[in-house]
């Protein structure tokens, strides 16, 4: 058995404690970590509330029932450390308590989708003055940050003090030589490589750190005429279609069949007949759907049927990512239906998700969600976790 330090967690040669400062802010810094991330033994969470005396760490996913993050979180003075926030935190009103949400992109995503009220808190952002020192792993951006890099830029502006901040970053850079020395002193051959090429998740990698680039998407076919019916050309058509992106946003439309709708179409999508017949005309919903996506977006779905239905709905072919092949690439298996392939993904967490639309795709889509933030995570692992879309 290893000998590991007590208060950094870590094994006693790599231990980083003696360069540990303790920093007094007038922020509180309140540490919100994904329960997986407490796994990860290069994060950098605990090395950040170690720092700060006036710091709180959490762990957890849910805290709407948390008096304490509650509280907080109805405080007009708490801000959210988040990508995309505010990026001049000082100019705005003033912030007695930061909370930080401590894990990947999709962690951290589905933990405020999960906490409204933590949702609707103001967002602060930080403008790194240099790249991140993340050089243990691959970052999916060099702007990417780990948590206590973003921490202490973020303390630097809100008290005006960027160079004492920066005495937080001691123990990390520390932490990163070691690692870094460790592997070049290993001899054994490493059993797979990092790069992206060598990962049956290597197409994932460029949204680790824009994962609403990726537009998961499910449809609905008329399909099965009967033989009389005297259609020609395509034995299909998109009259259902929804579609949804990790920045919360989604689309739904139904499209108003353009032959007879087949006679049991309607069971099998499970949407009531009538909302088809009284459908969007196909072209405005297509339309709709182009905006939707937008110019940057690709399509994440379950095998290839949606993807060509809306080919041949004269949508083109956008670049497009099947899930079902990066997860039978990661399990080494087929695997099968979509809820089969989340519950083996995520052999703890089998309760099915929220429908994210009407009928059959909705509740594929719910699982789409689910696959894509597991597969994300997975693909993110050798890059670490940090910060929303950075690691440590």
């Amino acid at each position: 058995m290893r000998d590991v330090c007590w208060r950094c967690r870590r094994p006693r040669p790599v231990c980083y404690c003696a360069l540990l400062p303790s920093l007094p802010t007038t922020t509180r810094v309140v540490l919100l970590q994904h329960p997986r991330e407490r796994r990860v033994g290069i994060g950098t969470a605990r090395m950040t509330h170690l720092s700060l005396p006036n710091s709180e760490l959490h762990e957890g996913v849910v805290f709407e029932e948390d008096p304490r993050i509650m509280a907080l979180a109805a405080d007009p003075a708490t801000a959210v450390l988040f990508p995309g926030g505010d990026p001049d935190p000082a100019a705005g009103p003033p912030v007695r308590s930061l909370i930080v949400v401590d894990g990947t992109w999709w962690q951290a995503r589905k933990m405020l989708a999960l906490n409204p009220r933590l949702a609707a808190v103001r967002r602060i952002g930080v403008t790194p003055r240099a790249p991140g020192n993340y050089r243990i792993r691959r970052e999916p951006r060099p702007e990417c940050l780990a948590t206590v890099e973003a921490v202490a830029s973020a303390l630097g502006a809100l008290e005006g003090e960027p160079a004492r901040f920066d005495e937080m970053l001691r123990a990390f850079e520390f932490m990163v030589d070691r690692q870094i020395e460790h592997q070049a002193r290993s001899d054994g051959p490493r059993r797979r490589s990092r790069g992206a090429a060598a990962s049956p998740l290597g197409p994932l990698r460029p949204y680790l750190a824009a994962p609403e680039r990726v537009v998961l998407v499910d449809g609905g076919a008329n399909s099965g005429w009967p033989a009389d019916a005297g259609a020609a050309g395509p034995r299909s058509e998109l009259v259902h279609l929804v579609a949804s992106r990790a920045s919360g946003e989604r689309f739904e439309a139904f499209l108003r069949p353009r032959r007879p709708l087949g006679p049991s179409v309607a069971h099998q999508i499970e949407v009531p007949e009538r909302r088809l017949l009284d459908g969007e005309e196909a072209g405005s919903a297509l339309a709709r759907f182009r905006a939707f996506v937008g110019p940057g977006g690709v399509l994440g779905a379950w095998g290839a049927f949606t993807a060509d239905l809306l080919a041949q709905e004269g949508l083109g072919r956008p670049p497009s990512i099947d899930l079902r092949d990066l997860c039978a690439r990661h399990l080494r298996r087929r695997p099968g239906g979509i809820a089969n392939g989340a519950r083996a993904l995520l052999p703890g967490e089998p309760t099915e998700p929220a429908p994210r639309g009407s009928g059959r795709a909705g509740r594929t889509l719910g699982w789409l969600e689910v696959v894509l933030a597991r597969l994300l995570d997975l693909a993110g692992e050798d890059d670490g976790a940090g910060f929303p879309g950075s690691p440590g």
